[in-house]
């Protein structure tokens, strides 16, 4: 097989990945030292990127390299893997009802005032439903962080968010999966066989995500003192991403199907796939610089209205979200704030990752999806851990009042 670049290209895509490293450094070191979020400062690196390729260069948008592709794809498998390693019988038993009613609501009332609302403003109903499932994703370390600083976990609020942040994203999963089925559905002209594919590819990717899961329960953690090693970790993911693209099914669903399955059956596992968790950060680098370089400069201007429509419909959806959802558990949890929902809007890696699946799936909306997501992420990431802490000194107050 030819290879696609020469070795002078390698050079010089090995010395930028190199480079993107580096400055992820720098970008942590910031963050440490300021408000700025390192994630919102690695997607503006890629947007910098993006302007010295396009205008600078006069190049088309797009990814640096061809391998930005499969690294956003394994940066994906990992994220998605680790979520479902969470989906454990004791801890959804610990999570309770409460938790399933409360994030239910959210994700229902979220999704809804975004696609509803969009559609009602007159974007075509691919980009309304897209941006809806996407909407349904949080960034739950910005939550847990800014939970964790405050010292909140204890309280009713704290517990219940860092709860509902855990399954989130689960949730995101299975709606952006449901979403692309139906999108599918809607722009084929052939209902019988565009019905069949959107049920290879959620049956599908449940099927992989079996077939990959239940040996690597098995197989893994027995070398090393039930913690699989490297090798054991890199060759799951790279299963995972392989066979969904060669499959053509969701890598997002089976890899967290795979992530749960693993952490249920593997009982001699004492800490599952660790190695995961401290290998994907790099990946998440190139993942979050790649997306913002992905960002087509020409299109921030029209899509100027359509991103700002999301970030206030996104909030009015968590706001109605987190209102009904309190009063749904309120005779099982207590008295919630009613802006308990404002707390769930940080929103990073699984949005832009969800916003570059479905611009594969549908290249027309690409660079409006990806404009959409990476402003709305960049806004999100910065206002997000502000109104988790507002809405938890909130109910600092609320239960100082009662005492």
């Amino acid at each position: 097989m030819e290879l696609a670049l020469d070795p002078a290209q390698y050079g010089m895509v090995l010395a930028i990945m190199g480079g993107l490293l580096s400055i992820s450094i720098l970008a942590d070191v910031i963050a440490a030292r300021t408000a700025v979020p390192r994630i919102s400062l690695l997607v503006l690196v890629g947007v910098v990127v993006a302007a010295i390729q396009q205008w600078g260069l006069g190049q088309p948008a797009g990814p640096l390299t061809t391998l930005a592709e499969p690294l956003i794809q394994l940066a994906l498998v990992m994220v998605a893997f680790l979520l479902g390693g969470e989906f454990t019988w004791d801890r959804l038993r610990t999570l309770g009802p409460v938790v399933g009613i409360f994030s239910l609501t959210v994700v229902l009332a979220s999704g809804t005032a975004v696609g509803l609302g969009l559609w009602l403003l007159g974007f075509p109903v691919i980009l309304a439903v897209a941006l809806a499932a996407i909407s349904v994703a949080t960034d739950p370390a910005a939550v847990s962080e800014t939970i964790h600083e405050l010292r909140a976990g204890n309280t009713r609020a704290g517990r219940l968010l860092l709860s509902t942040v855990a399954v989130d994203d689960g949730w995101g999963i299975i709606v952006f999966g449901l979403a692309m089925a139906f999108l599918g559905w809607h722009a084929s002209g052939d209902g019988l066989q565009a019905f069949l594919e959107a049920l290879w590819e959620l049956g599908g990717a449940v099927a992989l995500g079996v077939i990959v899961g239940i040996p690597a329960a098995w197989l893994t953690g027995r070398l090393e003192a039930g913690e699989p090693t490297l090798v054991e970790a890199l060759a799951l993911i790279l299963l995972l991403a392989g066979g969904a693209a060669l499959l053509n099914v969701s890598e997002l669903l089976s890899a967290m199907i795979a992530g749960a399955i693993v952490a249920n059956l593997a009982s001699h596992h004492t800490r599952s796939f660790n190695e995961i968790d401290y290998l994907k950060w790099p990946f998440l680098v190139f993942f979050f610089v790649l997306a913002g370089a992905s960002l087509d400069l020409n299109m921030l201007g029209s899509a100027l209205g359509i991103t700002g429509a999301y970030i206030l419909l996104r909030i009015l959806g968590r706001y109605l979200g987190g209102l009904l959802g309190a009063r749904a558990v309120a005779g099982r949890q207590g008295a919630l704030p009613a802006g308990i929902g404002m707390a769930l809007t940080p929103q990073a890696g699984v949005a832009m990752g969800m916003a570059l699946l479905a611009g594969e799936r549908f290249p027309e909306f690409s660079a409006t999806l990806m404009a959409v997501v990476v402003g709305s992420t960049v806004f999100f990431e910065a206002t997000g851990p502000w109104l988790v802490r507002r809405t938890l000194r909130n109910n600092a107050m609320t239960d100082n009042n009662k005492e």
